[in-house]
């Protein structure tokens, strides 16, 4: 399994933001391998996270490539004051069973 973690401090947004933003979601929960998603906010530090879960990389990069991104990409001086994305490969996955799990592994007992 994959993630995808989009850290950013929010600027300002427009209709054109909320409309690309919901885009790029829709897109990606249609992509095969697409297995979940969660967003988080820190609010002593502003900065919010959108993390992606998929279980390949190609799949990932489905999303990264995909035009709705790119000019996302391209723009995002306009809503945000700085971002940094994390692409990481999820070693492992557990917990007590009250939380949803994305890995097919993460059913196994540690």
């Amino acid at each position: 399994m994959y993630s995808s973690t989009f850290i950013f401090r929010a600027g300002r947004y427009d209709e054109e933001f909320h409309r690309l933003d919901q885009r790029i979601a829709e897109v990606a929960r249609t992509i095969p391998g697409y297995l979940g998603e969660e967003t988080w906010e820190n609010t002593q530090s502003g900065l919010i996270q959108n993390i992606y879960y998929w279980e390949t990389e190609q799949a990932l990069l489905e999303l990264i490539h995909h035009p709705s991104h790119q000019e996302a990409k391209s723009q995002q001086s306009r809503w945000l004051d700085g971002y940094r994305v994390v692409i990481a490969k999820v070693m492992r996955e557990y917990g007590d069973g009250a939380l949803a799990m994305y890995s097919a592994a993460a059913n196994e007992k540690h």
